[in-house]
């Protein structure tokens, strides 16, 4: 048996009781449990208070894939058993990202936005070079949805380790080196610093001017000013948004005037398609505990994700 608080007060909270229920796990109080699994991703704020009182918690089960706003409060408290959602979300996010490539190639976008009858305009996906970033649950999601259309798919990630499916794998340094040949670049890797704007103006400028960007992983990726330049100048083909620089995108936002640019409101992944993934995570993550086995989705504090 494991000791488990669930905090705090939510609209997640009662399908999270469940889940550690559901793993064999006890409900407690904080003051008497051994692990947390925190339910509310934004009162990140309110998470130190809680550890700082209750220092017999040894685990922390995060909510989410992406864990900036709790970094700091990590490297902190290096003694905790850090897990999160990583994973948890990649096969809707992953689906998201199969229907903005089918959108944004196939002209939908902008036919979405006219208001007669237009040119012929479109690429297939069949045989496309897709380049993805990150080697990560999105991406191991979207190979297998990618198969049925023969795509040469080239995975760049900061480990080169072989991703199955994938034609070709290569070193974050080498990202340089496929982008002239990409029909579309998808974003699915963690925001470190390291990540933070990799892509700007001079990778843009290495893309076709027929290719889309795709991002579903953290709008700090893109400069987004490099990206209004190129979609004005029409030097690629398009963007799909699922996040943006700022988030949320202002109204009057140069973006939202592209009609190459289509801005999906971070829904990759809503709380209806997440609450049950997560709640499994909790599940497999306690009865895991219980039996003395590895978690899932541990954070790695030095690489930030």
């Amino acid at each position: 048996m494991v000791k488990v608080a669930v905090e705090p007060e939510c609209w997640r909270r009662d399908s999270l009781v469940q889940a550690v229920e559901a793993g064999g796990g006890e409900v407690t109080d904080p003051d008497v449990a051994e692990a947390l699994v925190w339910a509310e991703p934004a009162r990140a704020d309110l998470l130190p208070p809680m550890l700082d009182d209750n220092v017999n918690i040894e685990w922390v089960q995060l909510p989410y894939a992406g864990i900036e706003p709790f970094l700091e409060m990590l490297r902190s408290r290096p003694n905790l058993t850090w897990t999160c959602g990583k994973g948890v979300y990649a096969p809707p996010v992953a689906e998201h990202v199969l229907a903005m490539a089918l959108a944004g190639l196939r002209g939908l976008s902008s036919y979405a936005q006219a208001d007669s009858w237009s040119q012929p305009q479109g690429r297939n996906l069949f045989g496309a070079n897709v380049t993805i970033l990150g080697g990560g649950g999105i991406t191991e999601h979207l190979i297998p949805l990618l198969q049925p259309f023969d795509c040469k798919i080239t995975v760049v990630r900061n480990q080169l380790i072989p991703v199955q499916g994938a034609t070709e794998v290569l070193a974050s340094q080498d990202l340089h080196s496929v982008l002239p040949s990409s029909d579309l670049l998808v974003l699915a890797l963690a925001l470190t610093p390291e990540t933070a704007g990799i892509i700007s103006k001079t990778e843009l400028a290495l893309l076709p001017n027929h290719a889309w960007l795709i991002n579903v992983a953290r709008g700090g990726h893109v400069v987004t000013g490099d990206l209004v330049e190129a979609l004005r100048e029409g030097s690629i083909g398009g963007a799909a948004l699922d996040v943006t620089d700022p988030e949320p995108l202002p109204d009057g936002h140069p973006l939202w005037s592209f009609d190459n640019c289509l801005i999906t409101p971070h829904i990759g992944n809503t709380p209806e398609m997440g609450l049950p993934l997560l709640a499994q995570r909790v599940t497999d993550n306690v009865e895991r505990r219980i039996a003395g086995s590895n978690l899932i989705g541990p954070v790695d504090v030095g690489l930030g994700y």
